[in-house]
Formats: C-alpha cells, structure tokens, sequence
C-alpha cells in the first residue's frame, strides 16, 4: 500500500471519528485517527465543555486512548474538521504531546477533505521540541 492510500485511509477513519464529536459550543467537530506501529487505528473526537478549559482535542483523545490501551510510539496522524474552510492543525497542546510519543519524521495529515489536507512532519509543525532537543 502507497503512502497515498495509507494516508487517504487513516484520514477516511479520522473523518468517521468526527461525527463522535461532542461540540455543542463550537459547532466544530474534528475526528483524529493515529496509525500504531502495528497497524492499528485509534481514532479520537474532541469533546467540549462549557468551562472550555476543560475541552479536549480530538488529537489528545486519540493518544490517550492509545496509551491507555498499552501504544507508546505512532507511525502517523490525520485530523479531519469537516466544517474547516482550510487545513487546520493541532493546536500546541496537540503537538506537545504528539512529541511526547512520536518522532519528529511522523507524518501528519489534516485539513477538511483529503482533496484539501496537507502533509506536514510533526517536526515541521514543531520545530523545537525540547523533549528531543535534550537528546536521548
């Protein structure tokens, strides 16, 4: 399977995973799918709350899931907000604990549609993440 297909795939369970969206404020709904090293899929949904600081991106549900289920490194991520009129990526709370588990070559696919997503690196989305930056 090319890049391509995978990605197209990863991001059709992303978008699936929107429509679990719980966002009665925002009207936003965004769905995440992360493929594990083995090749499974965890997707995730954001769920608000009236004290938005207590909202939780669909980014974060899909790794805590994850890691909730014993997966501690990924191979990739799509996010899907289908109600976006461009590509919109993880916010910095995503992409500081996206780094916690990923490295910074893993691909990230988002945007509305596949037609409209981009391809970004976690690394090109956060360029200095400390984590990594101490070294191993």
């Amino acid at each position: 399977m090319t890049d391509t297909n995978r990605f197209e795939e990863l991001f059709k369970k992303a978008l699936e995973a929107s429509e679990n969206s719980y966002s009665p404020y925002s009207h936003f709904p965004v769905g995440a799918a992360l493929l594990m090293e083995d090749g499974t899929v965890i997707t995730g949904c954001n769920v608000e709350n009236r004290s938005y600081g207590l909202t939780n991106c669909a980014e974060r549900t899909a790794v805590f899931t994850a890691v909730a289920r014993g997966y501690k490194t990924f191979r990739a991520l799509a996010i899907a907000a289908p109600k976006a009129d461009y590509p919109v990526g993880p916010c910095g709370a995503c992409r500081q604990v996206l780094t916690e588990f990923a490295p910074q070559d893993t691909p990230v696919i988002f945007g509305p549609s596949y037609e409209k997503s981009v391809v970004k690196t976690l690394g090109e989305l956060y360029p200095f993440d400390s984590l990594h930056e101490l070294g191993d």
